[in-house]
């Protein structure tokens, strides 16, 4: 009965609802116009380094989270700035690696979309966890799917570039 509803919801919503990643069976995808619009800021960018390190998170776990550096290439929505670190649960310290089922890892150079919020610390993570950040191809896509930069950006912003 799950499936059958979340495939509706996939027909009526179409491919700006979900991107860049399977979700669970208890997951709802989100359209990208809500994503946009409870997250602080909205950019695109290219992934510049990622560094993984210990954290406890705000509910006391000890975990491992990449800080991922992101050279901002587009801002389309909140603050501007050339770079900014978003935090993502799962990487790997050592021998020891952390994969969390609903947070994408990264790599430098990716091309990326990330709609982040900041944390009890004040430090930014992806707004609804995995839905937070989508991948983008070097023809400005998302993998997998037909869905452009550009129509992304009109649903965030309500105009092309």
């Amino acid at each position: 009965m799950a499936r059958q509803i979340l495939t509706c919801l996939l027909l009526v919503l179409g491919p700006l609802a979900v991107v860049g990643r399977a979700l669970g069976a208890d997951q709802v995808p989100v359209p990208i116009g809500e994503r946009a619009r409870g997250a602080e800021r909205v950019v695109a960018g290219r992934v510049s380094s990622v560094t993984a390190e210990w954290q406890t998170n705000d509910y006391g776990d000890r975990l491992i989270v990449s800080v991922v550096r992101v050279n901002v290439t587009e801002t389309m929505k909140g603050e501007s700035s050339p770079t900014v670190d978003v935090e993502v649960e799962g990487g790997t310290i050592g021998t020891l690696t952390l994969g969390v089922s609903d947070q994408l890892t990264f790599t430098p150079g990716e091309r990326a979309l990330f709609f982040v919020r900041r944390n009890r610390r004040g430090r930014f993570v992806p707004h609804l966890r995995g839905q937070g950040t989508i991948k983008l191809d070097a023809a400005g896509r998302v993998p997998g799917t037909s869905l452009t930069l550009d129509e992304i950006r009109r649903e965030v912003t309500g105009r092309a570039r």
